[in-house]
């Protein structure tokens, strides 16, 4: 008699949170095909309260290494650190040489991914990307959990974030703000890619200012580095902002976003979060492509002008106009948070 044993699976996650958040659908898809399954996920330390909040890792290593740092010797220590898990598979959500070091240090007899820097030795269980076959970061993600001879399923899950309440609410506490009493929106002007991916500050004012005359309230979000912008936002609604930039943590921000009753927000990693919580999104894009990194919900509208120079995928506008955002009006916006009263 031959006893079953349930396979265990170290996903190497993406650096980048919105990338983390579609890979919960990876996550989904595995327990799906394989419910008896232990999933662990090894990423960049910054992305573990997006796991935390996924019910289907078992675990979230965090790795010690720098951005870009390739650190041959400590990853081998480190994968071999990892011997004694006995995964049965690894699975490389990143398409790096460096990133595959560690799951072949790992002794992992399976280690599935894409190409990608050639890893031939590295990974032996290589799939060809066809980006035409596989449009979407999500499809690329689910497909790589799909035994090389099947078929891609027919429905792709939609990440589904756990947040905490109370975390929310005691978040507040420490912040000295009330728990809400009134519809909440939520706005997220950050762009960690560049400035090509940011809607302007006037428009999200605009939307702040005629959201809260209609008796929102209205919380900003984003990092340390948005500080300046959520600031200016604030400035320029004239104060009627609750100002969260830098002031929270990437897993309070989550769970005060599950507050909210509708976000707006530019193509980022908040985004996809405010996806996954299943909250009303209004998804602006500009420089970026909507067919390729969509937010995964049905309650999700998305606005893009698709103009003649779109998507150009740069940082800066090369044009120098950024029409593609700028011609987004906070009335379209607006229109879509709070539709005319007939």
């Amino acid at each position: 008699m031959t006893l079953h044993t349930a396979e265990k699976i170290l996903v190497m996650g993406p650096s980048w949170v919105g990338d983390m958040v579609l890979a919960q659908s990876l996550f989904k898809t595995l327990k799906q095909h394989k419910p008896d399954c232990t999933i662990d996920v090894a990423a960049p330390a910054w992305t573990l309260p997006l796991l935390e909040r996924m019910p289907e890792v078992n675990e979230a290593i965090a790795l010690p290494f720098k951005h870009g740092q390739l650190a041959l010797k400590e990853r081998i220590r480190f994968g071999r650190s990892l011997k004694d898990r006995h995964y049965t598979q690894s699975i490389m959500l990143t398409n790096s040489l460096k990133s595959a070091i560690l799951p072949a240090a790992s002794g992992i007899s399976r280690r599935t991914g894409f190409l990608g820097e050639m890893r031939y030795g590295l990974l032996n269980d290589i799939r060809p990307l066809d980006k035409i076959q596989l449009p979407r970061t999500v499809d690329r993600f689910v497909a790589l959990g799909v035994d090389a001879q099947s078929s891609m399923p027919d429905h792709i899950p939609n990440p589904s974030l756990v947040a905490s309440r109370d975390n929310a609410l005691a978040s507040l506490e420490k912040l000295g703000i009330a728990a809400p009493q009134a519809p909440v929106l939520g706005l997220c002007p950050g762009a960690e890619y560049g400035e090509a991916k940011r809607w302007p500050l006037e428009h999200y004012a605009e939307v702040a200012r005629t959201a809260h005359a209609h008796g929102w309230q209205i919380w900003l979000f984003g990092s340390d580095k948005d500080v300046p912008y959520t600031a200016e936002i604030n400035r320029l609604s004239y104060q009627v902002c609750e100002d969260f930039g830098g002031k929270t943590k990437l897993g309070d921000a989550i769970d005060l976003m599950s507050l909210c009753d509708a976000i707006v927000s530019n193509d980022s990693g908040l985004m996809h979060v405010a996806a996954a919580l299943d909250k009303k999104l209004i998804a602006i894009y500009g420089s970026s492509d909507p067919h390729h990194t969509p937010p995964m919900s049905s309650k999700a509208v998305i606005e893009y002008l698709g103009l003649e120079c779109s998507p150009c995928f740069q940082r800066e506008c090369p044009l120098g106009h950024l029409n593609c955002l700028k011609q987004i009006q906070p009335t379209t916006v607006i229109n879509r948070l709070l539709p005319p009263r007939s």
